[in-house]
């Protein structure tokens, strides 16, 4: 007879690891930051290009995101005041610190490139008139310095997860950036379906489509890859949500190959293509914290990584 093995559930009563104080507006965070990446990208591919409808669409949407991200991550901070100090140094071993220097220094970049779309509005002499010769060219400089930065907005939040002790986020350091990416590169192509003409929307659609790509591919190894962490992706409130992010992403980018003559099938394509990027970050977010309330995504790893070491100590000769 043997002593079953003892289920750790707690220390005295206190869990195994303290869930993430985090509320839903991280997950509000996560998501308006990688639309602003998005945005900014697909905004400096108009730019490019010469389709000033996805320019400015791209523009407005990554001043609208980036704004956005900062609200939320200023309001989980609980005052305004400490996003302010958190500028005072620049950590590069934290990534909530090299976060917060890059919303610096996208934010501005692209409040400029969006403010110069008001340009044409201004009077023609004076003062006004030279603002509105000067912002277009200020104007496309900002435009490109906000699209250098966003790449690594789109996945700095993926870092930041993955550098926790939650499970679900931690063992997945190698699939979240890419996913958050692919992510923030769907929704950026969603805003480009949805604000401009089929004929000036082609960059929009081969973005959509690498954004899916991406993303699907980095979901499911990530689902696949974890083995017992990887439960609570595909189970309970985050696996619902993260099952309709890969309908949705996989038809907003087959709508955007299929409907490229149609703007009413490109529109809806893009919105399919946003509540996907939606519901991947807020199915992430709820996949961490669920995983950090339950004892067994700590304990079975940490056993699991255990027996490993012993075994590959018995195998190794004196």
């Amino acid at each position: 007879m043997r002593v079953p093995e003892a289920e750790f559930t707690s220390y005295y009563g206190r869990p195994v690891l303290k869930p993430p104080v985090w509320h839903w507006d991280i997950g509000g965070y996560l998501f308006t930051g990688g639309l602003a990446a998005g945005a900014s990208l697909l905004a400096a591919g108009g730019q490019l290009t010469g389709r000033p409808a996805l320019r400015r669409a791209g523009r407005v949407t990554a001043l609208a995101g980036v704004t956005a991200s900062t609200a939320f991550l200023i309001h989980d901070l609980g005052r305004p005041a400490r996003f302010h100090h958190m500028l005072r140094v620049a950590k590069l071993t934290s990534p909530m610190s090299v976060g917060t220097w890059i919303l610096a220094a996208f934010g501005p970049a692209a409040g400029v490139a969006a403010v110069a779309e008001a340009a044409s509005l201004l009077p023609a002499r004076g003062l006004p008139g030279l603002a509105r010769r000067v912002l277009p060219p200020v104007g496309q400089a900002a435009g490109l310095a906000a699209a250098v930065t966003a790449p690594a907005l789109a996945t700095y939040t993926a870092v930041l997860l993955a550098d926790t002790a939650v499970p679900s986020w931690h063992e997945a350091y190698r699939e979240l950036p890419f996913l958050f990416a692919g992510s923030a590169l769907a929704s950026g192509a969603g805003v480009g379906l949805i604000a401009a003409p089929p004929e000036q929307a082609a960059p929009a659609r081969r973005m959509a489509v690498t954004g899916a790509a991406l993303e699907l591919a980095a979901a499911h190894r990530m689902e696949t890859r974890l083995g017992i962490v990887s439960e609570p992706y595909h189970s309970g409130r985050p696996g619902r949500l993260l099952s309709a992010a890969r309908a949705l992403t996989a038809a907003g980018a087959v709508g955007a190959l299929v409907g490229y003559r149609s703007r009413l099938v490109s529109a809806i394509s893009g919105a399919a293509l946003l509540a996907g990027s939606v519901a991947t970050r807020f199915g992430v977010f709820y996949a961490g914290v669920a995983s950090a309330r339950d004892p067994k995504y700590t304990v079975v790893p940490q056993r699991e990584r255990l027996e490993r070491r012993r075994q590959a100590a018995a195998g190794t000769p004196d």
